[in-house]
């Protein structure tokens, strides 16, 4: 791995060697704690972050380097000053940069013209350290296997959906996503999670029919409303009602736990006994984006 922009690149391998990195950092911090010794990490935020800035800022001093946090106080990247001239002068001082950007092209260009690894942290397109968070917590509660695993998303199709398919296609499992019809996730990165599920030994499911998630280990739920949306949340809910995710629907699938990569909008696409309930890994996935993180860190940066 040179850059961590998309987890579809990966191999299956690669992936499994982050998730077991992942569990031994979480373990054993003191082990890594001079891990990134040296090394200055450049965080940048397009949009406002609450989790991705608190694990990457707090995770990267654990490791004993350093992060340097850049917002974007005047526009996206590239209205000040252009992305190549921004990551030409970033790789003269910083050893990586993890970019939280409106447009997955702007991470390409981060890597085009910079020296130094570029990991996306939130773009349009993925979401790739959610991802790796998310398959950690669900082989941590799985009794640290991932063999015959199975999620289920239920709600709008998005960069988070896509990236729990590819990853999820990677890693072997069954992956269901079921949306409202017209919200399905984009049709050429389901093609080739398809694919990947193929030669991995996965499945992907697409459905608009949340009695397809009947026996999956876990239930997955993302806001309804993503940032930047000019839907009115009343518009959404008369279309996302029947996707909640409430105590029936954990009873009616099966489904042991819970999963939700936050904001959650309680009452809204989940109730409140099941964001609280004992099924929930949501604190569990939220720590675990800080363990995920400082796993592709070290990957690309020297253990």
């Amino acid at each position: 791995m040179q850059n961590f922009l998309s987890v579809k690149d990966c191999s299956k391998e690669e992936l499994m060697d982050i998730i077991k990195l992942a569990v031994d950092f979480k373990a054993n911090p003191k082990k890594y704690s001079q891990a990134l010794a040296g090394k200055s990490v450049a965080t940048i935020y397009e949009k406002p972050s609450l989790r991705t800035r608190v694990s990457f800022d707090v995770g990267i001093a654990k490791l004993g380097g350093h992060a340097v946090y850049l917002d974007q106080q005047n526009g996206a990247l590239g209205k000040r000053e252009s992305v190549k001239d921004f990551a030409l002068n970033l790789s003269c001082w910083v050893d990586a940069i993890v970019a939280r950007v409106f447009d997955h092209q702007t991470l390409e260009e981060l890597v085009e013209f910079g020296s130094v690894p570029v990991v996306n942290s939130l773009c349009d397109l993925y979401h790739p350290c959610q991802a790796m968070a998310d398959y950690q917590t669900l082989y941590e509660v799985r009794g640290n296997s991932l063999e015959g695993a199975s999620i289920a998303y239920i709600g709008d199709g998005n960069n988070v959906t896509h990236s729990l398919m590819l990853a999820g296609a990677i890693l072997g499992i069954d992956v269901r996503v079921i949306t409202p019809v017209g919200y399905s996730p984009d049709a050429q990165i389901y093609e080739q999670a398809k694919k990947l599920a193929a030669d991995n030994g996965g499945s992907i499911t697409l459905s608009n029919d949340v009695k397809d998630a009947k026996g999956v280990d876990a239930i997955y739920n993302d806001t309804w409303v993503s940032m930047g949306d000019t839907k009115s949340l009343e518009d959404i809910q008369k279309i996302f009602n029947p996707y909640q995710t409430n105590a029936a629907l954990m009873a009616s699938t099966g489904a042991k736990y819970f999963m939700h990569c936050q904001p959650v909008y309680r009452g809204i696409e989940a109730t409140d006994d099941v964001v609280d309930g004992e099924c929930s890994v949501l604190m569990q996935q939220a720590e675990n984006r800080m363990h995920a993180q400082n796993a592709v860190l070290m990957t690309l940066l020297g253990k």
